[in-house]
């Protein structure tokens, strides 16, 4: 479909699915290779509400429905990450391609079955979030493997205080259905907590940078046990305080936090130490990684500047193979991986043994990387 705008079917008109899709599809400079075709949320008047405001052809309540219209050539998971899976396997029966915010699924057997059934039916799979896309971390890369570091000896990475960011982002604190958004289901399970919702972040960074992991071992459990929304009480039933010790082979190893509070590292990158150097966030020494620039692909124009502009590339990358048959390296096979880590990341910490990890992907090669900053 090289000469056609792709129609993009919006699953969810929440936090996410406002603020990276709805807001950037909607744009001028996007509509002659992607517009909204549909949005659907379950919440009465929210899908409406939203097609109304961003010039959505058409809304429903149900996502079976969404999927029945014929002008929906893919789909973006905006819903919650517990949903993922069972979303999937309708889109993949539906014949919709699929972006994914993250993640893709919350156990690594939902992973092998979505992309096994997605490849039998040719569905192309894009799974958020595609960090090796930004040109930081393809230099921090390419840093590695030209030597720079020397012998890898230890990694730190992780997020923390994300639960407070979500019960106070401006998208929940208003009083229409478009902003009185609950984000009740992230300190639920399944599929809530740090780990899903932001570590994931971390864990593909320092995947990508310094490739898979071998094992996996930690501990996990739940500290705030009730929290707030807007004056009324909830229960949390979901960990939100992960610990994970990763080990990749050759006494090279990484700690891995999500956590309540405390961030010793900047933004979701990873710190790396090797025999003869560090990485530490942007920074190689004097070198700063994010020179000349650390835009992804599609970060152009008013893009550039906008909240979720990561997982708008995201989709962006899920345009471009479906309309030129150009594959990305946003692929559901490193989603995969992280999500093994995750899952058998609380079965250590369930079971107290260290567990195996099985699956792979492949890692960026030298002529695909950003070259280094040369000033």
């Amino acid at each position: 479909m090289k000469n056609s705008a792709v129609g993009m079917g919006v699953v969810g008109a929440g936090s996410i699915g406002i603020r990276a899709a709805l807001e950037h599809l909607s744009l001028p400079d996007v509509q002659d290779r992607v517009y909204l075709a549909a949005v659907c949320d379950p919440v009465p008047g929210r899908a409406e509400a939203a097609a109304k405001k961003y010039g959505v052809k058409a809304w429903y309540l149900s996502y079976e429905d969404l999927l029945a219209d014929p002008n929906v050539d893919a789909v973006t998971l905006c819903s919650p990450i517990g949903l993922h899976y069972e979303q999937a396997l309708m889109a993949i029966e539906a014949g919709k391609h699929i972006h994914f915010n993250k993640t893709m699924t919350i156990t690594l057997a939902e992973a092998d079955e979505v992309i096994a059934k997605a490849k039998a039916k040719g569905v192309k799979l894009v799974a958020s979030p595609g960090m090796m896309l930004y040109p930081a971390n393809q230099r921090a890369r390419r840093l590695i493997l030209e030597g720079k570091l020397g012998l890898l000896a230890w990694a730190l990475t992780g997020a923390a205080g994300v639960g407070n960011y979500h019960l106070n982002e401006p998208v929940r604190q208003g009083s229409d259905v478009l902003s009185n958004i609950a984000p009740i289901w992230y300190f639920r399970k399944p599929g809530g907590g740090p780990q899903y919702d932001v570590t994931v972040y971390c864990l593909h960074i320092l995947t990508g940078i310094v490739g898979p992991a071998k094992r996996v071992t930690g501990f996990s459990g739940l500290l705030i046990k009730e929290r707030e929304f807007r004056g009324e009480k909830f229960t949390c039933d979901m960990d939100d305080n992960t610990f994970l010790v990763l080990d990749f082979g050759d006494a090279f190893y990484a700690y891995v936090y999500g956590a309540v509070t405390g961030h010793p590292t900047v933004g979701f990158q990873p710190n790396i130490y090797g025999t003869e150097g560090a990485i530490e966030g942007f920074k190689f020494g004097e070198m700063d990684l994010t020179k000349p620039s650390n835009f992804e692909p599609h970060q152009v124009g008013p893009h550039a500047t906008m909240q979720e502009r990561h997982v708008f590339e995201d989709m962006m990358q899920l345009v471009d193979w479906i309309r030129e048959d150009k594959p990305t390296i946003v692929t559901a096979e490193h989603a995969r991986h992280v999500i093994e880590i995750i899952d058998k990341g609380y079965q250590a910490a369930a079971t107290g043994q260290t567990q195996e990890l099985v699956t792979t992907f492949e890692t960026l090669p030298l002529e695909a990387l950003a070259e280094l900053p040369t000033e």
